[in-house]
């Protein structure tokens, strides 16, 4: 059975993008974050990214200067994955 954690690569827009593109200066983090934002499993991205504090690169369409911010802002968050898909729900039912 595949790792549940690492199954949402797969599905990733970035899946096909050289890693280069990923972690990579300024402009090209900018043009990462706009794949990001078209991504199914962004959610799931970002999440991994800031449950592991993984430190370079861009995931989740977020860089690592954003996710050290937000670590700092929410230091005590045990699942970034619950959080994110909360946050998820609650704009979609102020939405529709």
């Amino acid at each position: 059975m595949a790792n549940a954690k690492t199954d949402w690569r797969g599905d990733s827009a970035c899946g096909s993008s050289d890693a280069d593109d990923l972690f990579a200066n300024s402009p090209r983090q900018k043009r990462a974050k706009v794949v990001c934002m078209q991504c199914p499993v962004r959610t799931e991205c970002l999440a991994e990214a800031l449950d592991d504090r993984i430190e370079f690169g861009v995931w989740g369409g977020m860089t690592e200067r954003e996710r050290r911010a937000l670590l700092r802002r929410r230091p005590n968050v045990v699942s970034w994955l619950s959080v994110l898909e909360a946050g998820r729900v609650s704009m979609s039912t102020r939405v529709g």
